[in-house]
């Protein structure tokens, strides 16, 4: 997710004794509304801040809540002008943001310029510990509000100014013409007062923008979202509500699925698919998504990032078979990675298959070659860290564990690492505790190839949890975003991917297809490109 950066991911816990789906509105439903949907989902790691949310489960609920400037077309992902009116520029660096008129909050504030502009400098200010700050990193004035160290000189950004309630202007440090397709990241999203005069509440039960009012939320147990009947986009709740419950395992969701007590799950287990088609028949969805699968490397620790250790981790890269993974494991809902963005960006978005090279091809003795001349896993064994409450992890990892086993001869040379919820591996994660590698992915936020780059790869991007740094890498980034035409844009982005292949600080795995199944109780249901239902276009009944 992201221009400055940007990132979303996934998680879960079970759901106790939740009734099933009830019928009719709940608070904010109408008496055009079919009902409520019920689905399954994860505790997000942090509160529901748009500038404070980079995984997938919070991000869904931040898609429901609100609308910005652009919004991603859940059928081809495009950025395409919500709030915007138009956003004018004649340089690439210096732009002019009009916005369209009728917009409010759920509470009744109108959206206005300033909505937008004191939402972007609260997210990038240091002090209030924003995780999309980078996000905010090309509009002049970043680095005196979120210094690299020390305290900020500032407390609002210079290159952001209110015109009227309909205008305002950005300037940015340097051209970047694809910077407008990076506004319907949930970080540039609009905020009402209430956000700043009484936080606490406004934490508690956010007040968004969008198609959903938030009516109620227990951590562990189900965040319920109502429609709100007054909402004046396009694309109103074609349902009652959302009731998001939260599992702790994905089979438990399946589970409830097919026993009529849940109306909607977006990750198949990896046990159940080859049962799903006919557990489910055409309730069962299977597309490709803008999503990679990749093992991450705790580049702050010097046992993985020694010299000579690119080697080892080229080595640990080569000894996966992923074919096999994801032939046997995933049924061929999982595309084995060349590279480390997505064949969903085709070639002109910037998907170039092949461009890992060799380093991504299955080949035993190169691998263990490598990782003798890189010197050995540290201490002689490896662990891959990861969660249980979502995706079928344990299955996946247990196989690449036995994969680069047999590659190096060995029983016990890599182990799976349980770290409870998605919440506890995330600030694991965040802390900077991981020693060894840990498994990572990303889902895109809009159809670029910056956006599988700069948020994960580039120095102190907000989803760089591996804390890579190179400074070619991010030289070529910068080159290709101030690149006014998009081949030349592209080309950049790929030589600084290339830079990747030779150090290896992720490894990819494999390209994901999203899926998911519903009841027969529900319809129009479908996934957009980023792998998340389309919630409010679903019907029940």
């Amino acid at each position: 997710m992201r221009g400055a950066t940007r990132a979303q991911w996934a998680v879960g816990a079970v759901a106790l004794a939740l009734a099933a789906t009830a019928c009719g509105g709940g608070s904010g439903g109408g008496a055009d509304s079919a009902g409520v949907v019920s689905a399954s989902w994860g505790d997000p790691q942090n509160p529901l801040e748009p500038a404070n949310t980079n995984e997938v489960q919070g991000g869904k609920v931040l898609e429901m809540l609100f609308r910005g400037l652009k919004r991603y077309n859940p059928q081809s992902g495009a950025a395409e002008d919500v709030i915007a009116e138009k956003i004018e520029t004649s340089d690439s660096q210096n732009y002019t943001v009009t916005l369209k008129d009728g917009w409010t909050f759920s509470n009744g504030e109108k959206v206005t310029a300033k909505s937008f502009v004191d939402a972007w400098n609260y997210g990038a200010l240091l002090t209030n510990k924003q995780k999309n700050a980078p996000f905010f990193q090309y509009i002049e004035g970043f680095d005196e509000v979120h210094p690299e160290s020390g305290t900020p000189t500032a407390q609002t950004m210079s290159g952001l100014t209110v015109k009227d309630d309909k205008t305002f202007t950005v300037k940015l440090n340097q051209k970047f013409s694809s910077w407008p397709d990076t506004l319907g990241y949930s970080a540039f999203m609009p905020l009402p007062q209430t956000f700043y005069s009484d936080h606490d509440a406004w934490v508690k039960k956010p007040v968004g923008n969008g198609p959903y009012v938030v009516d109620s939320y227990v951590k562990g147990s189900a965040l319920k979202m109502r429609k709100w009947e007054k909402y004046p986009g396009k694309d109103p709740a074609q349902n009652g509500g959302i009731d998001l419950r939260v599992y702790t395992d994905n089979n438990t969701a399946y589970t409830d699925l097919q026993a009529g007590n849940l109306d909607l799950v977006d990750d198949v287990p990896a046990a159940q698919l080859k049962n799903v088609k006919a557990d489910l028949g055409d309730r069962y969805i299977n597309q490709p998504a803008g999503i990679i699968q990749t093992l991450t490397f705790p580049m702050y620790d010097k046992n993985w990032n020694g010299p000579g250790k690119e080697k080892v981790r080229r080595g640990i890269s080569m000894a996966i078979d992923r074919a096999q993974i994801t032939d046997e494991i995933f049924q061929k809902t999982r595309t084995p990675a060349t590279d480390w963005t997505s064949p969903v960006l085709k070639e002109d978005g910037g998907y170039k298959a092949g461009l890992c090279g060799d380093a991504c091809e299955f080949n035993a003795d190169e691998a263990k070659k490598l990782i003798k001349e890189g010197g050995g896993l540290p201490g002689g064994k490896m662990t891959i860290s990861y969660n249980a409450d979502t995706g079928s992890h344990k299955d996946w990892v247990d196989a690449i564990c036995n994969s680069i086993n047999n590659s190096l001869d060995s029983d016990n040379a890599c182990v799976g690492a349980l770290v409870g919820t998605f919440a506890d591996f995330r600030n694991k994660i965040t802390a900077q505790r991981m020693t060894g590698p840990f498994r990572a992915g990303w889902q895109m936020d809009y159809p670029l190839i910056q956006n599988f780059l700069q948020p994960l790869y580039y120095t102190n991007a907000s989803s760089n949890d591996g804390k890579f740094s190179n400074a070619e890498f991010d030289k070529l980034v910068n080159e290709a975003n101030a690149a006014t035409d998009i081949g030349d844009a592209v080309a950049k982005f790929q030589d600084a991917e290339k830079i990747l292949a030779d150090q290896m600080p992720a490894v990819p795995l494999w390209y994901q297809n999203g899926s998911g199944g519903y009841s027969d109780r529900i319809s129009d249901v479908a996934l957009n490109p980023f792998s998340v239902p389309v919630y409010q276009q679903i019907k029940v009944g």
